[in-house]
């Protein structure tokens, strides 16, 4: 089986991904503390703020090559900030959030899959 690389575009693609994975994981942080918080009957203070600036960076990072994550990067903001009842609101921040990574993985996969190069060894 001949070794394989990304070519330019694909190492740019996953170079994205591989920040909005990271992103990602702080996003799901804050919303863990969030349901900390809730737990503990106290106020989430700015974390749904802080949920919402984090998203739409990443949303505007991914939009050019990966529309539909950006997409759900919409959703997970205008999730965040509606009323209603926080451990609903947390529920719902939770499964974008997984829905979220696991689109990423499958992006990474793709991008894999489409910008694999065949590495030619030259003969001595």
């Amino acid at each position: 089986m001949a070794a394989t690389k990304l070519d330019g575009a694909g190492t740019q693609k996953m170079k994205t991904l591989d920040e909005a994975h990271m992103s990602l994981q702080s996003i799901h942080g804050m919303v863990e503390r969030m349901a900390i918080e809730v737990k503990n009957n106290a106020s989430v203070g700015i974390l749904p703020n802080q949920i919402k600036r984090s998203a739409g960076t990443l949303q505007g990072q991914l939009k050019g090559q990966f529309g539909m994550i950006a997409d759900m990067f919409a959703a997970m903001i205008l999730a965040a900030g509606r009323g209603g009842s926080e451990i609903v609101r947390i529920r719902t921040l939770r499964e974008q959030v997984a829905q979220i990574r696991t689109a990423l993985d499958m992006a990474a996969s793709k991008v894999k899959k489409d910008h694999s190069v065949d590495i030619v060894m030259a003969d001595d």
